[in-house]
């Protein structure tokens, strides 16, 4: 199998004549047929509409009028994001495939315009409550690099469609790490913005820790689909100003002169001695590229605790929203008790908390440009559990130390890949900026990247 485009060099092609979108979604929707059936990542797939878009994408390419920048590209949209037409049932048995389906959230009507073609909706857990993937609705989503492994969660079929070449983008959510962790699993670059760059509509029942974000197989991609699925929306009433400029501009700027703190546990959190190795010298290679790079930490505490409120009473709202909680996840509906027994006090206590936490790293980034830490402590696990065999913790939040915080800081926070394990597993770094400098963290992967590639889809697929 040859190695798929990237969405930057399918636009490319398609400008220049050498590729034919029409040829790229039945390629596209070949790889679904041909990897689908082990990695579990599409839970709908269209042939039928997928096809019905790539040829009026050919058709605007032929009178030389795209509709915008991703003419062609096919995308993967997570089950967590209304599409017009077809069900959106957030792995969830619970909710009724009849619809009524009338309406896109904004980032897939911004896909739309553009001209994206949309396959089908890609994998999540019940509602995205947990950090892998799966679910009594769809099964078990494996992970490309080794199927008997997660793939992370909760956008955990759109990091395994990636991995595995079955689309060049893909739409994700982060509400604790769930962009981060698959992207960190599948050795895929991937952005959680900045709170409310990108609308999000019908708003989470998770509240203001949830972003909506892209996910790809190079940095040069998220920054074009950042341009598109960041454009207004009047449903979000929380969404930021339009960037004045595209995230592709300054990409390849590179990070000289740079202040880069690295903090290698976050002063509270163990990671995996060999995980821990390849994050630290992915970190110093900055120092390479001509940035300062210091270790030390932010200062704050973990705030797990702090966390756990919002998350559970925001569990709480989701199950409530559900016509039945019958046969819900036993996790989920752990979580949503525990949400319960919160009064409306103890929630706005933790809101405070959040507030201060949020007000410490605004304070940290006056010195530090950025911040880098493991994006995961451990590698992918076995798949089908919500912990790592012998976890103390039985919850998904004990192994992601790394993420949740910058959720409830809502800062733009990626992943990068930076290397693989003795057992061949990718490890990622995280890369965290301050609130509204998405450009600035997107130029620093892009750096990474560009000094250190990773191996390919077309290496996967020899691995096979």
């Amino acid at each position: 199998m040859s190695e798929p485009l990237s969405a930057t060099g399918l636009v490319a092609a398609y400008r220049a004549k050498e590729r034919s979108p029409v040829e790229e979604a039945e390629a596209a929707l070949a790889r679904i047929e041909e990897r689908d059936g082990e990695l579990n990542a599409f839970c709908l797939v269209d042939a039928d509409a997928a096809l019905a878009g790539a040829r009026a994408s050919e058709a605007r390419w032929a009178r030389g009028e795209p509709a915008g920048p991703l003419d062609g590209v096919p995308v993967g949209v997570k089950d967590l994001l209304v599409t017009q037409g077809w069900p959106t049932l957030r792995g969830s048995t619970a909710i009724d495939p009849a619809g009524p389906w009338e309406d896109d959230a904004p980032v897939v009507a911004s896909l739309r315009r553009s001209g994206a073609v949309l396959p089908g909706k890609t994998t999540t857990p019940e509602l995205g409550w947990k950090g892998v993937t799966d679910s009594a609705l769809t099964g078990v989503t494996r992970n490309p690099w080794d199927p008997r492994m997660t793939p992370g969660g909760s956008s955990g079929g759109s990091s395994a469609a990636l991995a595995a070449g079955m689309v060049p983008l893909a739409l994700g959510t982060d509400g604790g790490g769930s962009i981060r962790i698959p992207c960190a699993f599948c050795g895929l670059p991937g952005l959680k913005p900045t709170f409310g760059l990108v609308p999000a509509w019908p708003a989470s029942p998770f509240g203001p820790v949830s972003h909506v974000g892209p996910m790809a197989r190079t940095v040069a991609d998220l920054a074009l689909m950042l341009d598109v699925i960041a454009a207004p929306d009047a449903r979000d009433w929380q969404q930021l100003p339009p960037a004045a400029r595209s995230f592709g501009a300054g990409l390849e700027d590179g990070v000289a002169g740079l202040r880069i703190a690295f903090s290698p546990e976050l002063g509270f959190a163990a990671v995996d001695p060999e995980i821990a190795g390849l994050v630290a010298r992915a970190a110093f290679a900055f120092a390479e590229l001509g940035a300062q790079v210091e270790m030390t930490d932010p200062g704050f505490a973990d705030p797990r605790g702090t966390f756990d409120v919002l998350w559970s009473t925001g569990a709480a709202r989701a199950t409530a929203m559900l016509p039945s909680t019958d046969g819900i996840d036993p996790g989920l509906a752990a979580i949503a008790e525990q949400g319960r027994t919160f009064s409306g006090v103890e929630y706005l206590t933790a809101c405070g908390e959040r507030d201060q936490l949020a007000i410490a790293m605004s304070r940290f980034h006056e010195q530090w440009d950025l911040l880098l830490t493991p994006a995961m402590p451990i590698a992918a696990f076995e798949a089908g559990r919500e912990v790592p065999e012998g976890s103390a913790d039985p919850r998904w939040p004990g192994w992601t130390p790394f993420t949740y915080p910058f959720n409830l800081t809502q800062q733009p926070a990626a992943t990068v890949p930076c290397g693989f394990t003795s057992q061949g597993l990718p490890a990622g770094l995280q890369i965290v900026g301050p609130r509204h400098a998405d450009a600035l963290v997107l130029r620093a992967a892009r750096s990474y990247e560009q000094a250190n590639p990773q191996p390919t889809v077309a290496a996967l697929s020899r691995r096979r």
